[in-house]
């Protein structure tokens, strides 16, 4: 055969090949810039927490870290990989551990907000020695994320080795951080204690609406081995973690809330508002939830006003109000106005919802079309009254109203952290 049309018969098919790639390549990259666009209009500019930032000098553009992204925050642009919807990034670290030249390294904070964090070692353990974090309070608010820190954590409490306490470990939280780190101190035989301030497991997840789903991932526990979760409710999950804890016996120490750790010779005391505990390691599994944020207004103290929605259904044939302008709010709102023959009112003090899921701005716009619930933007609460509440926007304006649900965030355990002796850093876009 001549050389020529041996050349051309590999030749063609490699090039319709290449183009193809070229072009589906190419829509990609429009569909990842109109993303970007759309973010930017619409002030999505800020990740909640941990994220990626990646090095143009470094990539490669193979797109391996948009592959791996299951929230499709990242994309490919001008032929680098960026993170064109930074709302949705929940900073689970899949990017950076696909990256083939290790060209994406994850952060808390921007150059423009910054986030507070402890300072933790690898070990888990905090400046102070002996005192360890792991979980949400870390910056690590995802189910499986936290679950393996508290796994972790424990190991390094096993290489710091027994001492004159009596106790090896207290552990403080029954989310899915102290849950884990319990079956490890099980497993590694170590005497504990786990402390929870509230009457119910769960952290942070039994604070969740009813039937809000959590995205997870497959998870390794202690004793228990690998769980397959997935996308879960709130109620399963919550289940789930119940199951875990009657069929290995876990003994957790409900309704004691840590008013002090103090630093003595041979570890710490612990005490709570019931009980003392000497220990040699403390492991903090708590949230970031800490003290609710609240309004600071007349009225606030009267029993319709709470700080968090458990069921959307109490609130049935009522008015109620819904502050705060992110995510749970949202959530708030739209779970509530689902509700026969109530009337939602959200209020919000910012002129736009900037840090907020794309599936929560759909169902909130969806809901406001529909005429189940109202937006008041640039909204402040000025007043409560037992029978209505008073909106400041610009005019005065009298809502007839039966409860208030206040999603403003909380105060974080700023304080108590710092009486410990752990550093706290504030984290502007830095590991």
């Amino acid at each position: 055969m001549n050389p020529l049309m041996i050349w051309m018969a590999y030749a063609v098919p490699l090039a319709f090949a290449l183009l193809l790639h070229l072009h589906a390549r190419r829509r990609r990259e429009l569909a990842s810039v109109a993303v970007m666009r759309q973010s930017v209009e619409t002030g999505m500019t800020e990740p909640p927490s941990l994220h990626p930032v990646v090095n143009p000098a470094l990539c490669c553009g193979a797109g391996a870290c948009v592959n791996a992204c299951p929230e499709q925050a990242l994309g490919i642009v001008n032929g680098k990989a960026q993170l064109v919807n930074p709302t949705v990034c929940i900073g689970h670290g899949a990017c950076a551990a696909a990256c083939p030249m290790e060209a994406i390294k994850l952060v808390f904070g921007t150059e423009t907000r910054g986030i507070d964090i402890p300072y933790v070692k690898p070990t888990f353990e905090t400046n102070v020695p002996g005192i360890y974090i792991a979980g949400e309070l870390g910056g690590m608010g995802l189910v499986r994320k936290a679950a393996e820190q508290g796994k972790q954590a424990i190991e390094s409490v096993v290489k710091g080795g027994r001492g004159s306490s009596d106790l090896d470990v207290v552990i403080v939280g029954a989310g899915p951080a102290g849950l884990s780190a319990t079956l490890g101190a099980m497993e590694k035989k170590l005497r504990f204690v786990t402390l929870e301030q509230e009457d119910s497991l769960g952290g942070t997840v039994y604070h969740y609406p009813r039937n809000k789903i959590v995205m997870t991932q497959p998870v390794v526990l202690p004793l228990a081995g690998k769980a397959k979760l997935g996308e879960i409710s709130k109620e399963s999950l919550l289940a789930f973690w119940q199951d875990i804890v009657e069929r290995f016996g876990m003994k957790i120490e409900f309704g004691q809330r840590v008013e002090k750790v103090t630093a003595v010779d041979n570890g710490f005391i612990v005490k709570t508002d019931r009980a003392e505990y000497s220990t040699r390691a403390v492991l903090l599994a708590i949230g970031r939830r800490g003290t609710p944020r609240k309004l600071e207004v007349p009225g606030e103290e009267l029993p319709k006003v709470v700080y968090r929605l458990i069921d959307p259904e109490q609130y049935r044939n009522q008015h109620v109000l819904v502050v705060g302008g992110g995510d749970s709010a949202i959530e708030a709102a739209v779970a509530i106005a689902a509700e026969e023959g109530t009337t939602v009112t959200l209020s919000y003090r910012g002129a736009a919802f900037g840090r907020i899921k794309q599936k929560n701005r759909e169902r909130l716009a969806a809901a406001e079309q529909e005429g189940r619930l109202k937006v008041v933007l640039g909204s402040k609460v000025s007043r409560i009254e037992a029978e209505c509440v008073y909106l400041e926007c610009g005019e005065s304006v009298k809502l007839a109203n039966d409860a208030v649900i206040v999603c403003a965030g909380g105060i974080l355990p700023t304080p108590m952290l710092k009486e410990m002796g752990i550093r706290v850093e504030t984290k502007f876009g830095t590991e």
